[in-house]
This record gives C-alpha cells, sequence and structure tokens, in this order.
C-alpha cells in the first residue's frame, strides 16, 4: 500500500484585508455536529479518505503486530483484576465501587455502614458493564445518591459525543424512573429534587433545570439560562447540604447562583456579578461563605469570607491573604475546618485550619516531584479526610489524616500485579533555562540501569494551556518504555499553572509561542546533558498538547525522532474564526478573537501548526482523531495530516488513525483503552529503531 493522498479544493477567505487559504477545508462535513451524534452520517468522500488513512496505518503498522501484544499483555499486567474502592461513609450506608476479573467498567455498591463488604451484606446498584453490554462506545458519567438514600441519579454517554443521558434509578427496586437527555452535571438539592445542566443546540450547557421526583422530566423547570455563548455552567451541592450552587463560567470569568435547600422552589440569588478578569469559587461554612478568588490583584488567588446574608464582593474580607508565587487550587469546608490545596514552584501541599485556631497546618512530602489529590469525605461533621499521594514511581496510595491529632493512616495503595519495585526508578526534578531566562521545570523518570551518556531515547510530553498544570503523578503504561531504556520527561512548560497563574497569563494569546520556546528548551537540556541526543526524542501531547507539538514541529523538526498528537488543536486559526463551534467563544479568552482583532489573527497565524506546516523535512508522526469528538473536531488532525503529505519532502512514516465510533478520550474501558496506547508507543519504537524486548 501507499499513503493516501487528499483531493485539493481551494478555499480562500478574506480577514482584515488578508488572504487566507485552505485546500482541505472540504474535510469539514457541512453536517458534522450530526456527524458527532451519528458517524454514520458521515459524507461518502469524507468517510472514503478517513477509511483509507487507517487502512495505511494497519498496514504501515502490521510488523508491529507481536510488539503490540506484548506492550498490552505487560499493561494488563499491572492492572489488579479484583479491585474495590475505599468506602464512602454516609448516615447509615457505605458505598463502593468494584471491579472484578475481566470488567471494562466498575459497578457500584452499598452496604450498612457497621458492616464490612460482601456479596451477602451489599446490595448491588448499578454495574456499568451491564449498563455498556452491546455497544460500542460507553462512557459512565455520574453516580449521585439521594440524600434519601432512596434513589440513584446516573449517567452515560453511548456515542463518544459527550451527550450524556440521566437516569433516576429506583434503589429498592433497581428501576430506571425517568430518564433525561444532553446532560452534563447532576446535583440533589434533597431527596425530592433533582438540579442538571443541559447542553443547547450547539453542545454548550447553558441551561440548569430543577427535576422533582415522581414527575415526568418534560415538565422540568429551567431555573437558569445563560445566553453568552463563551460561558459553561455546571451545578453543584455544598458539603453542608445547605445551598445548591450554579456556577457560570469561561477561561477568566466566573458567576455563581445559590439557592438555599430550605426553598428549593425559590428564587435564585447571586454572590457576585462577573466582571472582567475575575474569578471565583465559593464554599459554605455556618454563617458564611468561604470564596478563593483572584480579586484584588490577587494572581495566585487568595481565600476570603463573607456573611451568607450579604455575600456582595463589598463585604468580603480576606481569610487566607495572597501570598505571590502561592497558587491556591481549590478549597473545601468541613464544619470546624476548612482545607485547601496549594503548588509553590511545581510541587502540591495540602494544607486546614481549624475554625478556633489561626494555626496553618501544612502536610509535608520528601521526594523531589510527587503528585497530591484531596479526597474529602462525604459528611460535614468529619474530622478527618482523604488524600491520595503518588510519584512517577511510586503507585497511587490514599491516606486518612486527622485534622484533630494529626495522624496519618495508609490506607489503599494501588498494587501492581506483575510487579513493581520503586526503588528500581529514579525520579528528577530539573529546571532549565528557556529563550528569555525563565526556568522551566522537567520532571523526569528512568530505570536506575539506564545509561546517562546520551544513548538513551527519551519521550517527552507537554500540554501547556487553559492553566492545566501537568501533575507528576504515576503511569503504569508508562514503565513499558522506561523498562525499555526510555528517559520519561514531562515539560511544565507555560500555559499551564505550575508556578503560579503568572505561568499561564505568560502563554495567553500573543504570548503562546513561549510555551514552544520552553518544550525546546527542555528538548535541548535532555541532549546537553546527556540524557538523550538529537533525533532520538519522541515529543507526544494530545488536545492543546498537540498544538504545542505542532508548533515544536514546524519551529524545530530536527531535534526530535518522531511526533505523537492526539487528537491535536492544530487548526487554531479556522477553529477560532468559526463562532459556530461549541467550544470557540469560550476559546476566545484564551488565544484571541481573530474575527474582532486583527492582532489576535496575526498572533494566531504566527504559530498555527496547520498554518505554518512547510515544505521540508519532518520526524515521523503518529496522528489521532475521533468523529465523535466536539472538543477537536476530526478535520483538525485530517487536514493537518494532508498537508504534511502534500508539503513534506521526506519519505518518514506518516499515520493517521481516526476512531470513527469515540470522541475526544478514545476507547474507554480500563482494558479496552489500552489498545490505543501500545500502538502509540509500538510506532515510536519502531521509528527509532530500538530492541522490542524489555
Amino acid at each position: 500500500m501507499k499513503p493516501p493522498i487528499a483531493k485539493r479544493i481551494p478555499v480562500h477567505q478574506h480577514v482584515h484585508g488578508i488572504s487566507i487559504h485552505d485546500d482541505y477545508a472540504w474535510l469539514k462535513a457541512e453536517n458534522w455536529l450530526a456527524c458527532v451524534d451519528d458517524p454514520s452520517l458521515l459524507p461518502t468522500d469524507i468517510k472514503a479518505y478517513l477509511d483509507s488513512e487507517n487502512a495505511w496505518c494497519n498496514a504501515a503498522m502490521a510488523d508491529t503486530q507481536s510488539l503490540q501484544k506484548t506492550l498490552l499483555e505487560e499493561m494488563k499486567g499491572r492492572i489488579q483484576a479484583d479491585d474495590i474502592s475505599l468506602p464512602d461513609n454516609d448516615g447509615p450506608w457505605s458505598y463502593v465501587a468494584r471491579y472484578q476479573g475481566d470488567d471494562e467498567h466498575s459497578s457500584y455498591w452499598r452496604y450498612p455502614r457497621d458492616a464490612s463488604f460482601s456479596e451477602t451484606s451489599a446490595s448491588l446498584l448499578i454495574n456499568f458493564n451491564i449498563e455498556a453490554d452491546g455497544r460500542d462506545y460507553f462512557d459512565p458519567g455520574d453516580v449521585e445518591y439521594s440524600p434519601s438514600h432512596t434513589h440513584l441519579a446516573w449517567s452515560a454517554d453511548v456515542t463518544g459525543a459527550e451527550r450524556y443521558t440521566a437516569f433516576i434509578r429506583n434503589v429498592a427496586t433497581g428501576k430506571d424512573e425517568d430518564e433525561i437527555s444532553n446532560v452534563e452535571s447532576l446535583a440533589w438539592g434533597d431527596a425530592q429534587y433533582l438540579f442538571y445542566t443541559r447542553l443547547n443546540e450547539d453542545h454548550r450547557p447553558s441551561q440548569v433545570y430543577r427535576h422533582e421526583l415522581g414527575s415526568d422530566s418534560a415538565t422540568d423547570v429551567l431555573i437558569f439560562e445563560e445566553d453568552d455563548a463563551r460561558f459553561y455552567c455546571s451545578v453543584w451541592t455544598s458539603l453542608s447540604g445547605k445551598y445548591v450552587f450554579i456556577s457560570t463560567d469561561t477561561n477568566d470569568q466566573s458567576e455563581v447562583w445559590m439557592l438555599s435547600t430550605d426553598d428549593l422552589t425559590g428564587e435564585l440569588r447571586i454572590v457576585e456579578p462577573r466582571a472582567d478578569d475575575i474569578e471565583y469559587s465559593v464554599e459554605h461554612q455556618g454563617d458564611r461563605f468561604l470564596i478563593r478568588t483572584n480579586a484584588d490583584n490577587a494572581l495566585d488567588f487568595k481565600i476570603m469570607q463573607t456573611p451568607c446574608d450579604t455575600p456582595s464582593r463589598k463585604h468580603w474580607v480576606d481569610w487566607l491573604p495572597y501570598q505571590a508565587g502561592r497558587m491556591v487550587l481549590d478549597h473545601y469546608a468541613y464544619e470546624g475546618w476548612v482545607m485547601w490545596m496549594e503548588r509553590e514552584q511545581a510541587l502540591p501541599r495540602i494544607c486546614f485550619q481549624a475554625n478556633d485556631s489561626q494555626a496553618v497546618q501544612r502536610i509535608d512530602f520528601t521526594e523531589e516531584a510527587f503528585a497530591l489529590s484531596l479526597e474529602p469525605l462525604l459528611e460535614y461533621s468529619e474530622t478527618t479526610f482523604h488524600f491520595g499521594y503518588e510519584s512517577p514511581a511510586t503507585p497511587s496510595q490514599t491516606f486518612s489524616y486527622s485534622m484533630v491529632s494529626g495522624e496519618r493512616a495508609l490506607l489503599k495503595e494501588d498494587l501492581i500485579p506483575s510487579g513493581h519495585n520503586a526503588c528500581d526508578y529514579v525520579v528528577a526534578r530539573r529546571y532549565v533555562e528557556s529563550s528569555d531566562g525563565e526556568l522551566v521545570p522537567i520532571t523526569m523518570l528512568y530505570h536506575k540501569d539506564t545509561p546517562l551518556d546520551g544513548s538513551a531515547p527519551c519521550w517527552l510530553t507537554g500540554y501547556g494551556a487553559y492553566g492545566s498544570s501537568t501533575p507528576a503523578d504515576f503511569g503504569t503504561n508508562r514503565l513499558s518504555l522506561v523498562d525499555r531504556g526510555f528517559i520519561y520527561a514531562i515539560a511544565h512548560v507555560r500555559g499551564g499553572q505550575e508556578k503560579g497563574r503568572a505561568w499561564y497569563e505568560a502563554a495567553r494569546f500573543g504570548g503562546k509561542p513561549k510555551s514552544v520556546d520552553d518544550l525546546i528548551a527542555v528538548g535541548e537540556y535532555l541532549v546537553a546533558q546527556h540524557f538523550t541526543a538529537r533525533g532520538n526524542i519522541v515529543i507526544a501531547g494530545g488536545s492543546a498538547g498537540g498544538l504545542l507539538v505542532g508548533a515544536a514541529l514546524n519551529r524545530d523538526s530536527d531535534l526530535w525522532g518522531a511526533a505523537i498528537a492526539d487528537v491535536p488543536f492544530v487548526d487554531v486559526l479556522n477553529t477560532m474564526l468559526d463562532d459556530s463551534l461549541p467550544l470557540t467563544p469560550g476559546e476566545w479568552s484564551q488565544w484571541g478573537n481573530p474575527i474582532e482583532s486583527e492582532q489576535a489573527f496575526k498572533d494566531i497565524v504566527s504559530y498555527s501548526p496547520y498554518d505554518n506546516v512547510q515544505p521540508r523535512q519532518y520526524p515521523p508522526m503518529f496522528v489521532t482523531a475521533g468523529v465523535s469528538d466536539p472538543r477537536v473536531t476530526y478535520w483538525e488532525p485530517a487536514k493537518w495530516v494532508a498537508k504534511h503529505r502534500h508539503l513534506r519532502t521526506d519519505e518518514q512514516l506518516l499515520l493517521l488513525k481516526t476512531n470513527m465510533h469515540s470522541g475526544h478520550f478514545g476507547e474507554t474501558g480500563r482494558y479496552a483503552s489500552l489498545a490505543d496506547v501500545a500502538v502509540e508507543q509500538a510506532f515510536a519504537i519502531k521509528v527509532l529503531k530500538l530492541p522490542v524486548s524489555t
């Protein structure tokens, strides 16, 4: 077989007096939104092209089938087949999620709180393996039981389009009594009322409804609607159970509304109207609200408090004052305590403080790089919380921590059935000088026996957008690379918030090229310090991380030995010019609005991967897409690959793998999803001409 060549149909448009040219605009189906929900509606010529690319990908990778199988078995061997979560205790019941044997999905159970779990003591609430049976795609969503413990609200997406359908199940009968389509978040207000967000016709969660238990969902009451296409809605209930909150947000603004659970059919009250560049989130405790915000130029956020009766900003006063460089990430309020997560110099920290104390207590750790997660318990009166700890070499551990005694206890540790010794691996944190002098953190993982003489291959990943920080976490799948001698490296480039909000702000709008500067600086450092060599680095990224990969390829293609781009956001200019796409209006605060701003247009043109493909040599590339993806639409990677095929002057392997029945996150299921990982790792091993055995 030979690689397919896409037809070229020139399309021109003029923006700000500048002409832009696109040979592959035809790959965007006119009925694209219908295709997201039903890929069988894809026009014949587009489907034929995607099918031909898939056939070429399969043929080109046929010689790696044995390697893929080996990798897949290794990854499966690191998954504990029979596993059960720690119990969530609430009132008279304990709730757990469970996997058994070959289960792709979890099942949910409950049992009396004073008992221990067994199939005799526990009742099955829902088994997602049964619900998924016979479906090409199944992604479980929320599982929320009512405060009375009599009903279970659950949701699932069965197309990959991120359109979830919610069901309300009677726990006593095991039967679903109602069905609600196009939902996103779910929250019980009390035993009678369920609140949920709903997607509009443009695939944006813009509405909040109230459902009364026992009624027909067709009669549900619309209680909030967002008219600004830049904003997305969510709904949740406070840990205290006293308030239902509705938040409507875009990348740089927030607005929160509230409803007392004493009167769930009453009028919504606003906490503080939206304002440019002001973000906030709200937690309830007693007679006050605790508000995490960047108000008053608190770039890295702080926590303020205000009386519940007077929640507006003019009544806000500092509770945790602002400290530059200390990023306050989130916060939770128990009856007598406040706990929060913060990050400084790319390392997370857990903090808490009692209401009757001025002393802030912090939990410290010693590894050079690690990841933490806060896991608040369900009952407002708790004086204990759970937290998760992991590092690139240490599997996830869950601890309980008493805020009264300071006692820490290990409750659960992820097991690796095929065996794992953290002492066999090295975790390192380095700081690399970028082109403008900023120090970029790198997290590295490698086997202790890997030679550091420049001969090792390297897998380098990054993201760098939306303030989303890449954690230094544990990933079992990486071990297949590391055990084969790879250096696994995470570049914490600007665009995330690893070093505070300024780290994010630096790469917004016209600053986006700084993310690429950082990635290239990290690659050059790894070569200079003899961790690897030029041409022996695989750069990998997904979604906005794919933008990073694509832009880095255009800037310095001979530094990289291969590139892997999962559902990459590479057609930035055309996407930001199309305000009919679900995410575009909300993305203007990240990339700029090229429709209204000539400067934003020029900024995006300067780095957009699709617009900057050049007629020169590039390294081997493996690219993925999903027809049902509403976030990065399938035609972005498809157009990018087609343009590369036309312009590049080499014969390096260039593959496009389109999942014809899933979306942004690929295959679901704890085993089924591993096939996508295995083929990408096999591609890297193949094109770098490495030995296949461990």
